[in-house]
């Protein structure tokens, strides 16, 4: 599989960054957090050792013997030296090891090995020096950066969980909907329940839905097409082996004549109604033989073509085929399918006219909209049977001529994918069948 079309999981995708995301959040605000509560931490030591300084200034606890270091509070690394006026040093903490001098101010100083934070202050009176041990200090120092990082290092793991569970609870939906799929049986294209459904993946089950119904519809379409094949192939096949029977005991070449000529009359019609067959059947579909993008077809060069096409049929049956009137007109539609449709309706025209009669072909403009008729001076239809004309083969009673009954069915679904109506009517000029084809308008 190569790598442009191997899947991934959306969820574990979304999971991994999210969570990710968060990991690095809270690394960064925890080194952050950690470091300001050291600063912070460093800076209240320091302001602890001034203001000790400043409560020693008076004088009182020397007077008490007061050493901060044997007050029973081990490891408290507090040390303090005390000078008098005249540089003669009055108390000293036990165990401590503090330079003999002092500096005004906050100052380090390493002595034997230890490090010391110092503050010195001065007065009229005395001059005094508190020291802190630097390791207790710092010691003391991460403790409490460590308990103010705490809280968010307990906070990490339960954002995960939580986003971990909105992530699964936001993509159930679509579990659901992988599941309604997956367990449908293979014929079932109704359409996907859309309740429930985020926004963002209601696009996609809508695409789905139409995809579905066209699918059903080509089903549906290849379900009537193996149907009607099967219900209208069934008599020219059975007319063909009688008419094969009776040409294999024709004896005389007369009768041989005969039955070779009905033979291929019967072979015709059956070419001819498959032909229909699979024209209805594409045109159902959506497909053509040739099938062309719906572009601007210029209707005047359409129905030249399909008269042309159509006058050897004419004259050999010495009918009149001709243009009408003919006006510019252009229409958005597929040209292939604009020329089968009406080179259907003049074929119906040829054929059902009477020997030497009239068949006109007009295309005019009206209200915007192109307009093509076929004319002719057969029997016509009547107004009664004109709905059911449109019906996939059926022939109208007392219908002259050999017909499959599927030239305006086809007319119809195709005029219909163009966007145009179809209406049959009485000429009036030539007192036949008028067919009429009315395009939209622009």
């Amino acid at each position: 599989m190569s790598v442009a079309t191997r899947g991934f999981s959306l969820r574990r995708r979304l999971l991994g960054f999210v969570l990710a995301s968060i990991l690095i959040a809270t690394s960064v605000l925890g080194v952050t957090a950690y470091r300001s509560a050291l600063r912070d931490a460093d800076a209240m030591f320091d302001l602890h050792l001034q203001q000790m300084a400043h409560s020693l200034r008076g004088g009182l606890p020397l007077g008490l013997g007061i050493d901060p270091s044997e007050d029973g509070r081990e490891g408290y690394d507090l040390f303090i030296q005390i000078w008098g006026p005249d540089g003669r040093q009055v108390f000293r903490s036990a165990r401590s090891a503090l330079p003999p001098q002092a500096v005004l101010g906050f100052s380090d100083a390493t002595v034997n090995g230890r490090r010391f934070r110092l503050y010195s202050l001065q007065t009229p009176v005395q001059t005094v020096q508190i020291a802190q041990d630097m390791d207790a200090r710092e010691a003391r120092a991460r403790g409490l950066a460590l308990r103010a990082t705490i809280p968010m290092a307990l906070m990490a793991p339960l954002l995960m969980l939580a986003v971990g569970w909105i992530i699964n609870r936001s993509l159930a939906p679509i579990d659901r909907m992988r599941r309604n799929v997956a367990g449908r049986a293979d014929d079932d294209l109704s359409p996907l329940p859309r309740e429930g459904l985020p926004d963002e993946v209601q696009p996609l089950v809508r695409e789905l839905n139409l995809l579905f119904d066209r699918v059903q519809s080509a089903f549906a379409a290849q379900k009537n097409f193996v149907a009607d094949a099967a219900h209208e192939l069934r008599s020219p096949l059975t007319a063909l082996k009688l008419q094969a029977e009776a040409l294999r005991r024709a004896n005389d070449p007369a009768s041989r004549d005969a039955a070779i000529a009905r033979l291929q009359g019967g072979i015709e019609r059956a070419i001819h109604l498959v032909a229909q067959l699979l024209l209805l059947a594409r045109q159902e579909s959506g497909t053509t033989g040739a099938q062309a993008a719906d572009g601007p077809v210029a209707l005047e060069e359409v129905m030249a073509q399909c008269v042309a096409a159509a006058l050897t049929q004419a004259q050999a049956r010495h009918i009149d085929l001709g243009v009408a009137e003919s006006a510019p007109a252009t229409v958005r539609a597929d040209s292939a399918a604009l020329r089968v449709m009406l080179g259907n309706l003049i074929d119906n025209a040829v054929k059902y006219a009477p020997e030497g009669g009239r068949v006109d072909v007009s295309l005019h403009v009206q209200d915007g909209a192109a307009v093509l008729t076929v004319e002719d001076n057969g029997p016509g239809i009547a107004p009664a049977e004109r709905e059911r004309a449109f019906d996939r083969f059926y022939r109208v009673p007392g219908s002259v001529g050999e017909g499959s009954g599927l030239g305006l069915a086809i007319v119809q679904t195709i005029a219909q994918q163009q966007g145009a109506s179809v209406r049959l009517g009485e000429s009036s000029s030539l007192g036949g069948l008028k067919v009429t084809v009315r395009f939209a308008a622009d």
